[in-house]
């Protein structure tokens, strides 16, 4: 090739890498900001946010703007870091009365443990746009133990695995991948409810908890025993014994969805006795328990709003939970509804914390980044800080009224699209003049 011909390639060469690369490379600046960072900078009154590669570069009130940045003035708003919605189902569940839409359980006797949630998620799902909308930026997805109500009724058929499988973390900007890291956690139920798929009784879901540890862990040690048929029958099928591995060498935190406070001592007990990175969720009844829950380090996942007592095993339940515990020095992170439509909810739950004693900052790391600490992510998110992916709202108002709405998403730095179906068929269907009627064609 002659040198006037590379002379000419060249610079197209050069402008096809640059159309190439992905929008998060752009740089982006925010400025004009109350920002509530949510990190060690606190809140910062007029501040600007520099983003670049995807990634935050510089936070604060001094912070120059390079010429020719694209600028987005938040006009004295609100920022805050992406929230996080914690322990939901949203991505692997669509229709609730539509079962086929639901991907979020197992109802197989041989996958309990090893079912991998990360498999069912859908990037498309329409739920997703309008928990963005609501300012949320990752989620933390995870499995529930599988409804039995519709297997035969005898005892037997009814009783399963404590352990409902792995969850997952994903963000929500628009794309085809949207998985962040999946084997995040292993997820499994005690109380009523494990007591319920055990055979009935606390003392069975127990026994068996242990029993099952105990199965890995022999497992682990006799593999080539097991491979030759020689090893005794254990409780879990060998795909589930190897999900569990991770579990019993505290690699994989175990989260138990676990209400009473007697519950919570004694899975407290299991997971010193055999060192088990613990996490709490529901926890009705820990802010009972959270000096041993602080001095055992274990985080607990609440809805604050829960304060009534639908079943016995939350007869303690308070609106005071969260700000009690985080009295005590238990790590708190805020969840909502566990349904992807109604994961928005969690901002305002982390606004009822408020009003019953959790100070403001620390209701917002319940949203942001605590989620992100207690899934070992906050390197990742869940602040405002360089170097972290560039999660951002503006909103425009206090995002815990629930009147406030998000003005502007941005997810690893990529400005995202303030719509959804819901809106896209509301303005389909609006008439902008209420006195003409409709035009019907036939």
């Amino acid at each position: 090739m002659s040198a006037r011909r590379n002379g000419l390639l060249a610079p197209l060469l050069a402008a096809l890498s640059l159309a190439a690369l992905p929008a998060a490379a752009q740089t982006l600046a925010v400025v004009n900001a109350r920002l509530l960072t949510a990190g060690p900078a606190g809140e910062i009154e007029n501040g600007t946010v520099l983003i670049g590669d995807g990634r935050i570069t510089a936070v604060g009130a001094d912070v120059r703007v390079p010429a020719g940045v694209r600028t987005i003035d938040a006009r004295g708003r609100i920022v805050t870091p992406g929230l996080v919605a914690t322990n939901t189902t949203l991505s692997v569940a669509e229709i609730n009365q539509l079962e086929e839409t639901n991907d979020f359980a197992s109802a197989s006797p041989d996958v309990s443990a090893a079912f991998d949630i990360q498999y069912g998620i859908n990037a498309g799902s329409v739920v997703i746009p309008v928990a963005r909308l609501g300012g949320i930026t990752r989620a933390i997805i995870t499995p529930e133990l599988a409804d039995r109500a519709e297997s035969p009724t005898s005892d037997e058929s009814r009783r399963g695995s404590l352990f409902a499988g792995q969850a997952a973390a994903i963000h929500l900007a628009e794309g085809d991948d949207i998985l962040v890291r999946s084997n995040l956690a292993m997820v499994a139920s005690l109380g009523d409810a494990g007591a319920d798929t055990a055979g009935g009784a606390r003392g069975v879901a127990m026994v068996s908890l242990n029993s099952a540890l105990d199965d890995v862990r022999a497992y682990q040690r006799n593999r080539a025993a097991f491979d030759r048929g020689e090893s005794r029958g254990y409780s879990l099928s060998r795909n589930d014994l190897e999900a569990l591995i991770p579990v019993i060498e505290g690699r994989m935190p175990l989260v138990v969805s676990v209400s009473r406070a007697s519950d919570i001592l004694q899975i407290l007990k299991i997971a010193r006795e055999r060192r088990l990175k613990l996490i709490l969720e529901s926890g009705e009844e820990a802010w009972i328990v959270a000096a041993q829950l602080a001095e055992a380090r274990v985080p607990v996942i609440l809805n604050p709003t829960a304060d009534l007592p639908s079943r016995f095993e939350t007869a303690g339940a308070t609106v005071e939970n969260a700000a009690r515990l985080h009295r005590a020095g238990v790590l708190v992170a805020i969840a909502g509804d566990r349904t992807g439509h109604y994961a928005r909810q969690a901002r305002y739950n982390a606004g009822n914390a408020v009003a019953n004693g959790l100070p403001y900052a620390e209701a917002l790391k319940a949203i942001t980044l605590n989620p992100a600490r207690i899934y070992g992510l906050a390197d990742r998110f869940g602040s405002l800080e360089p170097g972290k992916d560039a999660d951002l709202v503006i909103w425009d108002g206090d995002p815990f009224e629930p009147m406030t709405r998000s003005v502007n998403v941005i997810i690893r730095g990529v400005e995202q699209p303030m719509t959804s179906r819901q809106l896209q068929l509301r303005d389909r269907y609006l008439r902008p003049d209420p006195n003409r009627p409709p035009a019907y064609s036939r």
